[in-house]
């Protein structure tokens, strides 16, 4: 699953920029499923803050796993909380988050969670927004001003029945979020799923190939990078 970090850096970006003094550090969780363990997502998003000479050595990845991948043989931030086989009314149910986050305080959450409770059966779409409902309320009892970033999920190219459950799923999402956010703690949504194509994107129906990783990498990097500054109390322009 090798990919260029240039392919990911902006036209004309130049990795010699001088470095400006670092902002307030600011701690990150990727939380989900073996989507957010999986593939070098991670690490070209790592790799793409470490040269933006405005956050330079001020995000730290936080969790209690680490990513195996070599990804380009880049030396990268590796911890995270990607739990592959977790589905996340388990995850939510079990008050599990709660436990990462005492152990590795975040800051920032992103999360991408509902594909292993889609693959494994057919859970209601309030199930699954009950769940996230309650995972945001474990962010945020370890971190009232824990800032959200929630993905609608790639697609699944198992079923078009699977298929279906994803898009529901992630119809009701932007509904949700806005019931659920807050002035202190804020949620933000991303769209992964529009673009994304599970005939090329995906390399077993599930999990994404070089091509899908660089669209997941893409698809979080500006709303993660606001939820940075957000945190920072430094404004984008």
């Amino acid at each position: 699953m090798k990919l260029s970090l240039l392919a990911l850096l902006p036209i004309g970006f130049c990795l010699s920029l001088p470095r400006q003094q670092p902002q307030k550090l600011v701690k990150w969780m990727p939380l989900g499923d073996s989507i957010t363990d999986y593939g070098c997502w991670r690490a070209w998003i790592y790799l793409r803050l470490q040269n933006d000479p405005l956050l330079y050595d001020s995000v730290d990845l936080v969790g209690g796993e680490r990513a195996g991948e070599i990804c380009d043989d880049s030396e990268f931030d590796r911890d995270h909380e990607g739990h592959p086989g977790f589905p996340a009314i388990q995850m939510a149910n079990e008050g599990i988050v709660s436990e990462w986050l005492g152990r590795n305080p975040a800051d920032v959450v992103t999360m991408h969670l509902g594909t292993v409770d889609i693959v494994r059966g057919k859970p209601r779409t309030e199930e699954l927004l009950k769940a996230y409902t309650a995972l945001v309320g474990q962010m945020r009892g370890r971190n009232p001003g824990m800032r959200i970033v929630v993905a609608q999920i790639i697609p699944l190219g198992l079923s078009a029945e699977k298929n279906e459950q994803v898009k529901e799923l992630n119809r009701a999402i932007p509904a949700w979020a806005a019931s659920q956010n807050t002035t202190a703690s804020p949620i933000w949504v991303v769209d992964l799923f529009t673009g994304f194509d599970p005939e090329v994107d995906l390399y077993d129906g599930i999990h994404a190939s070089s091509s899908g990783i660089q669209k997941i990498a893409d698809g979080f990097y500006p709303t993660l990078l606001t939820a940075i500054r957000d945190v920072q109390g430094v404004g984008l322009d």
